[in-house]
């Protein structure tokens, strides 16, 4: 966390600070102003704080320059009223010394240290906006995280009513046939909808899930098919359990179910993951009154959340012609 990195540099900051204030003079050039030094020490951080912790988030406002004016009067007033406590009245008391002479005005110390308190509080000021800084970053990046995450799961909600209302007619008809193939179907469905309750719910899922549902699907579409034959599936999956977000090769699917011919042509499905690289290869012919474009609301889901989820680390490539529909996909799903 960046707020840990700061902490190390107040550490970096205050070890530089004494070093050359107070361990410097007295152990190289045995500077007999050492106890001077110490209470200006003790001094700088009291006000380094008070500027830090209090006055500049309080009172300072770039657009209104009299409270900034104010902000700097309090830390010097702050600086002067801790500095002569420690050297006019303290020192004096206990160890009969003092840092101006007797009888100096507290009008003329306020004056003088004005410049001395300066340095202290300029850098004080600059670690605060350092700090605000980080913080305002932290706090854009958890914003938009979030946002990320509320759109997410609203392109999720979108595609998960469709398959469920899909393969719920499709096992409506075989029921009405009176089919043997009907409770097959419904364990098909079993697993779409434990995929759907729970995995849809994760932001990612082992890559065999999001296959495993594929094959339900798939499984699903062939008991209404003549020919199920025609639907080719070759998968060549060497890392089962890589990381992919749910829901985005399962659209593509839908997608070729809902609007492909299948009465004499099928389509042809390949997926591998050859050096954690997914490729999704998928061709099926369209219906001959659907040869208009036939990429719905869900593949357009899946392009904003490849956005979202792979920047810079997939290629989609769809070609719509008036007779076939084909997508070839690749995501980098190395470290996910």
């Amino acid at each position: 966390m960046k707020i840990n990195k700061l902490l190390y540099l107040h550490i970096f900051f205050w070890a530089i600070y004494v070093t050359g204030a107070v361990l410097v003079p007295y152990f190289a050039f045995h500077s007999k102003n050492t106890i001077f030094n110490i209470t200006f020490f003790i001094t700088s951080i009291i006000c380094f704080y008070v500027n830090y912790f209090i006055v500049v988030p309080r009172f300072f406002d770039a657009d209104k320059l009299y409270k900034s004016f104010f902000a700097f009067f309090l830390s010097v007033a702050s600086f002067v009223v801790v500095r002569y406590f420690a050297e006019e009245m303290f020192l004096p008391q206990f160890f009969g010394v003092r840092n101006y002479a007797k009888g100096v005005s507290f009008g003329f110390y306020f004056f003088d240290n004005i410049f001395y308190s300066s340095t202290t509080i300029f850098i004080s000021t600059t670690f605060w906006f350092f700090k605000y800084s980080i913080i305002a970053e932290e706090e854009k990046t958890k914003l938009i995280e979030a946002k990320k995450n509320a759109e997410l799961q609203a392109l999720k909600t979108q595609i998960n009513p469709h398959f469920i209302f899909n393969s719920l007619n499709n096992i409506y008809s075989l029921v009405y046939q009176k089919s043997d193939q009907a409770l097959p179907a419904l364990e098909e469905l079993s697993q779409l909808l434990r995929y759907s309750t729970k995995d849809l719910e994760k932001d990612f899922i082992s890559l065999d899930k999001e296959i495993g549902y594929i094959d339900s699907l798939t499984a699903l579409e062939k008991l209404r098919l003549k020919n199920p034959e025609l639907l080719i599936v070759e998968k060549n999956i060497n890392h089962p359990k890589l990381n992919i977000s749910p829901m985005i090769l399962v659209p593509f699917v839908e997608n070729a179910f809902k609007h492909g011919d299948f009465r004499n042509k099928g389509f042809r499905m390949k997926i591998s993951d050859e050096n954690q690289v997914l490729n999704f290869h998928l061709l099926n012919y369209k219906k001959e009154r659907m040869k208009d474009s036939v990429s719905g609301i869900g593949i357009e889901n899946v392009r904003k959340r490849l956005e979202i989820l792979y920047p810079k680390k997939y290629e989609l490539n769809i070609k719509d012609s008036e007779i076939e529909f084909i997508v070839d996909l690749k995501i980098d799903l190395r470290n996910e």
